[in-house]
């Protein structure tokens, strides 16, 4: 994984620092969007975000990342200092048809992790050890994560760095996208309240 570039980009919560990497082996680009200093030894408040072009982009209610990625940097930058881990990749891993083959099964009642496996996929497949070279390159150690996912938080301890917190961050649910949030609870492990927000 290389950093290639950076810029300033200005979002509605401030301006932040956009960061590029590609994955030598992928050839996949990867995004740290940071605001503030981030290299200073204090715990960097983090949000690991994979890429989910129809709730990111297209504003789809069927999950809950859109309203996840916009909080996180909201957070951020309320925080004044932080990051987001931007990864690419789609559908928990399977790439962006295959997620869309994957919705078309959820149309016919199977849950999203019966649809992954209906397809031959695992239910989660994504990486996270690509996180390493982005966050080193930073001299980051210490973490504040924004998640749900105990998997996450396990995975960055196992890369070598300290999660001195697990920071909730739940987004309230809609009518399309509660069975999915329960899906996440009940065989994912996420920890979800029953309907709570960041708040």
């Amino acid at each position: 994984m290389n950093h290639i570039t950076s810029s300033k980009l200005p979002m509605p919560w401030g301006v932040f620092d956009l960061h590029v990497f590609v994955d030598d082996q992928t050839n996949k680009e990867h995004l740290l969007i940071a605001f503030g200093d981030i290299s200073t030894p204090e715990p960097v408040l983090v949000r690991v975000h994979s890429e989910c072009l129809t709730g990111d982009a297209l504003f789809s209610q069927r999950c809950d990342c859109g309203p996840q990625l916009r909080k996180a940097l909201e957070r951020v930058a309320e925080a004044g200092r932080g990051a987001v881990l931007y990864l690419r990749q789609e559908g928990r891993g399977i790439g962006l048809v295959n997620k869309i083959r994957a919705y078309q099964l959820q149309d016919q009642g199977a849950d999203t992790v019966q649809a992954n496996e209906q397809l031959g996929f695992e239910a989660d497949m994504r990486r996270y050890d690509i996180c390493k070279p982005m966050l080193d390159h930073f001299g980051i150690k210490d973490l504040r994560v924004m998640t749900n996912n105990p998997r996450k938080t396990k995975a960055l301890e196992e890369l070598g760095y300290n999660v001195v917190e697990r920071v909730p961050h739940q987004i309230v649910s809609n009518p399309f996208n509660s069975g999915y949030l329960q899906t996440k609870a009940e065989k994912l492990g996420h920890l979800l309240a029953s309907d709570a927000t960041t708040e």
